[in-house]
């Protein structure tokens, strides 16, 4: 076989990164937060981040095509190890969130499968739902500590069968009325009615849309495995952009038709994607069959993504990180590989988000919805260190790296480039922090806002602390070793 069959083509590369980029959920989040006005928002949110943010990480990867460890590697080498550590550990500790409220997930998706109307989660009290996701965290955690693989595969069957169904929502949505007379809403195509309001409410949705978009540099490695980088992998980025772009205006103009923009339900981001399969199999007279089959492929797809977030970050971190930053207890594995104190560090800090917002927050649709907001917040901090790599890269010496690819040859734009796009990520979790849904300076608000602050300040804040830790216990254990 030639190397030339072995190599990656551009549309190769654009419909790896769409899979791993994007999913129908991003849709319904986005429509959530802006209705219809979030046409506008979308299309600035790619042309003026996504684009130069993927072709960014192109450089990244083209130039650091040997570091295994992602963007620490990156850190690692334009920026030295202590500043590498920071962002392994920022990489793992924004999954804490995510492992928060995937528990959730898992039960709507299950309620939605069994009883088809959403009421199995909505009716419980948020405190013993709370309860229950900490169990369903903790048995989970069990299960990953012995290295079990086949829930992770099955996850992969269920995502992929997701991601189709997803696109199929959108043809099949798009269509419904032409195929079979489906009375839907009407879609106001003004101007007056796509533009958004820059008012301080829109800046605090716009931690939703990072959030959507963020996570290209999964991709970065492929960057040397193309035929011609530098003039395929700006064509691959350029058609994710637009693929990505596409599925968001038609996903959100096939949600416009189903769901009144001026009367977004409260909880259409908790329930949005089952109502949404739910009328579509009322449009083709196939009752709940769309809902059940989403829904059974969402719950697996949850449980997948749920295993996998707490076993690959834990590892990513222990297994590529200077020994002094970290206490060497952390690093300790059972018989099956596994990092078991580090577990035990998940634990604590997962069993604490997902019990303590149940105390201050009424309902579970708020509580839902504060928490995926909490992870638009904190996820995105991690691609904070993307663009510190590519302005310390556009810093560095001439001559010092060199790259098969790069998004420009100008070191003063691209600098300005990577500076823009760290200081919109950083405007953008700053401004999410900022409650929603809720009477402003009233207790939830004071309490959601608290939680906000107090959540990433906390967990980047043990990043810190790790080190100092680490140099007093690594000394108390070398000297009983050698004792």
């Amino acid at each position: 076989m030639s190397d030339n069959t072995k190599k990656l083509s551009w549309n190769n590369l654009a419909l790896m990164a769409f899979v791993s980029v994007w999913g129908f959920g991003n849709v319904v989040n986005g429509f959530a937060t802006q209705g219809m006005k979030v046409v506008i928002s979308w299309i600035l949110m790619f042309a003026l981040y996504f684009v130069p943010y993927a072709l960014m990480v192109g450089e990244m990867g083209s130039t650091f095509k040997e570091g295994k460890g992602g963007v620490s590697s990156w850190i690692r080498t334009t920026s030295g190890a202590k500043l590498a550590f920071l962002a392994g550990w920022t990489y793992w500790v924004v999954h804490v969130p995510y492992l928060a409220q995937k528990p959730q997930g898992v039960l709507i998706a299950l309620g939605w499968a069994v009883k088809q109307d959403g009421s199995l989660v909505k009716s419980m009290n948020p405190m013993i739902l709370q309860l229950i996701c900490l169990v369903i965290f903790l048995a989970f955690l069990w299960i990953s500590s012995k290295g079990v693989s086949s829930i992770k595969r099955i996850g992969t069957i269920a995502g992929t069968s997701m991601f189709v169904m997803s696109l199929l929502y959108v043809v099949l949505a798009i269509a419904a009325p032409a195929i079979t007379g489906a009375q839907t809403y009407s879609i106001d195509f003004s101007m007056k009615n796509l533009m958004p309001d820059f008012n301080f409410e829109y800046l605090t949705s716009l931690a939703i849309l990072v959030f959507a978009v963020g996570g290209c540099e999964k991709i970065s490695p492929y960057v040397n495995n193309m035929k011609n980088p530098s003039k395929d992998f700006p064509k691959g980025m350029i058609a994710l952009a637009v693929m990505v772009a596409v599925t968001a205006l038609l996903g959100t103009f096939a949600m416009g038709m189903m769901f009144d923009p001026n009367n977004i339900p409260k909880d259409l981001m908790m329930n949005g994607a089952y109502y949404s399969f739910q009328k579509l199999g009322q449009y083709y007279g196939v009752g709940n069959l769309f809902l059940v089959i989403y829904a059974l492929a969402n719950m697996m797809a949850q449980i997948s993504a749920l295993a996998f977030s707490i076993d690959a970050p834990i590892k990513v971190l222990l297994a590529d990180v200077d020994s002094r930053f970290i206490p060497k207890a952390l690093t300790k594995v059972n018989e099956n590989g596994t990092p078991i104190n580090g577990y035990k560090m998940t634990a604590v800090l997962v069993g604490i988000l997902i019990i303590v917002p149940a105390f201050g927050i009424g309902d579970m649709t708020s509580l839902f919805n504060w928490l995926l907001r909490l992870n638009a917040v904190v996820m995105p901090l991690r691609y904070l260190w993307v663009f510190f790599a590519y302005m310390a890269l556009k810093k560095a010496a001439e001559g010092r790296f060199e790259s098969t690819y790069k998004f420009t040859k100008n070191k003063t734009v691209g600098f300005i480039m990577g500076l823009w796009c760290f200081g919109f990520t950083a405007f953008a979790c700053i401004m999410g922090m900022f409650p929603k849904g809720v009477e402003m300076f009233s207790s939830q608000w004071k309490f959601q806002m608290t939680l906000n602050v107090l959540t990433p300040v906390v967990l980047l804040g043990l990043g810190l602390i790790l080190p100092l830790i680490a140099r007093k216990s690594n000394k108390e254990e070398n000297k009983t070793e050698a004792a």
